[in-house]
């Protein structure tokens, strides 16, 4: 059989009369051309010409070929593995915990007594994403088709002609240059998208939005957007609902907290997010630049507004401060949830009775064990994160197979929660212990998919790529859990290693050599 392995045959159906399939290979036998015919008794395939396949999003490029039964892409744009939209499973067990100490404030979210997200403001340092600032055009690079802007901060923020405002394209045809809308001095209204990280300073974006309780406000735009969070049915009464209450020139983008919110609701944001935006409007029209215009609420307001919904069983806040502070927002947006925020006064804290510091100090560890026995590995690097999933002591009891798919579906689980209580962002390569069927290699990437959905920042998840890795992106707006309490190791530099200097050494042993000579 390795003499038919040398050249790819070529091969030639025949559909018979007889509802049998004849396949005919041409092939070269010590340097012969033989022909083999082998007849399979199944229906002959269609004779119908096939439509012609246009571009979609979600299909499969061209040229794409199968990797152990995975469809991969020989184009360089990758793309994910499909379009389905996998709905979270709510678990009903959801509860927030708030800590004031020492200066700092941090927020929890709890998934029965699991930890899965983790959030903390500073007193001596806070996150300026989503502000609004009247800012100074600095540079234009017409190579980078990107402007660095003074908006009031240590380093200058980075604008790209993408991200320029609508009114300064060719009316939604082919962008502007960049050099062609700005200019050094020009004064431009901006919003923080991005925090700065190490040496980069922050992402800003020219088409400003407003997040409100239920919807996000658009300016200068005329778009309508529902989560893909809801279900259906809601999704075509909240789409009815916002064509109705929506004001001309403004668009908008429903949140999953609208999901029960009623018309009047909806357009009680609307017009309270539209009073902001006249506000922001008067400001810049000011000058003076670069200066801050409008400030988003403090870290705990912006948590409570993204995440605290109907679906929460309590909130407990052991602040007396943070709490009144909680109910005077709740009362203006969302009364029906003030019942659920409750004043933590118990002599035992709060995050040592619900064992949340035990959890986060795991969560600062490289290893991540699972329930198997088996075990994770994260490492941070300057481009990206890469996860690593390893049996460790779970050998099974079946076969091999069925070993590796129980080991991945449960790494692809506890993945989704990492990713959200670490707060990684970026590029993420994932190393799932390789799978022969076709079939688990889907069910591992749907629990991911299904973990993920449960995250309210933005992922994609792509398809397997030929080396058998799982990519994915997930939209980076801060620092992380990691960065947030560390700091860069003085003596290695943030390596991880101490380098031994063996070169005195080397100049010994080569005089050694010479005397010997």
């Amino acid at each position: 059989m390795a003499l038919f392995r040398k050249k790819s045959p070529q091969i030639v159906r025949v559909s018979s009369t007889e509802g049998t399939v004849e396949e005919r290979k041409t092939v070269r036998v010590k340097g012969q051309k033989v022909e083999v015919t082998r007849v399979e008794a199944r229906p002959a395939p269609s004779t119908k010409p096939k439509k012609e396949k246009r571009h979609q999003p979600s299909g499969k490029a061209s040229g794409a070929h199968s990797r152990n039964g995975v469809s991969t892409s020989r184009t360089r744009t990758r793309r994910p593995v499909d379009d389905e939209v996998i709905v979270p499973v709510e678990t009903g067990r959801k509860q927030m915990l708030v800590r004031v100490h020492r200066g700092q404030t941090q927020m929890v979210i709890l998934e029965g007594p699991v930890l899965v997200e983790h959030y903390v403001a500073r007193e001596d340092a806070g996150s300026v994403a989503g502000n609004i600032y009247l800012a100074k055009v600095r540079n234009v690079l017409p190579g980078m088709e990107a402007a660095f802007l003074d908006f009031g901060a240590a380093k200058n923020g980075v604008l790209y002609a993408s991200d320029v405002a609508s009114d300064s394209r060719s009316n939604g045809r082919q962008a502007k240059r960049i050099e062609n809308v700005l200019t050094e001095g020009d004064e431009v209204l901006v919003q923080v998208t991005k925090d700065a990280m190490g040496a980069k300073g922050a992402r800003l974006t020219g088409i400003p939005s407003l997040p409100g309780r239920y919807l996000v406000l658009v300016p200068d735009s005329d778009s309508v957007g529902i989560s893909r969070r809801l279900p259906d049915d809601d999704r075509t009464r909240l789409r009815d609902v916002i064509n109705k209450v929506r004001p001309d020139g403004y668009g908008v983008i429903v949140r999953t907290a609208a999901l029960h919110a009623s018309a009047e609701e909806l357009a009680a944001d609307i017009s309270r997010l539209r009073k902001v935006w006249d506000r922001i409007g008067e400001e810049s029209g000011k000058g003076g630049a670069p200066r801050l215009v409008h400030e988003e609420p403090e870290l705990l307001i912006k948590v409570i507004r993204e995440h605290f919904t109907a679906d929460f069983r309590k909130l407990l806040i052991d602040d007396a401060k943070a709490y009144e502070t909680v109910i005077g927002y709740l009362q203006g947006t969302a009364p029906d949830l003030v019942s659920k925020v409750q004043h933590y006064t118990d002599s035992v804290p709060v995050f040592e009775r619900y064992h949340v510091d035990d959890q986060i100090k795991k969560a600062l560890d490289r290893k991540v064990y699972l329930p198997s026995g088996g075990h994770l590995v994260i490492d941070r690097t300057e481009a990206l994160t890469v996860i690593d999933v390893n049996t460790g002591k779970f050998v099974g009891s079946s076969n091999l197979e069925e070993t590796v798919l129980q080991n991945n579906l449960e790494a692809a689980e506890e993945i989704g929660r990492q990713l959200r209580l670490r707060d990684i962002g970026g590029i993420i390569v994932i190393d799932f212990i390789d799978m022969e069927t076709t079939e688990n290699q889907k069910a591992v990437l749907r629990r991911l998919k299904e973990a993920l959905a449960k995250d309210k920042t933005r992922t994609q998840v792509f398809d397997v790529s030929h080396l058998g890795l799982v990519e994915m992106t997930r939209k980076n707006v801060s620092a992380g859990l990691l960065e947030q309490f560390s700091s860069k190791c003085e003596e290695c530099g943030g390596r991880g290693v101490i380098v031994h200097d063996h070169a005195i050494a080397a100049d010994v042993v080569v005089e050694d050599y010479s005397l010997a000579e």
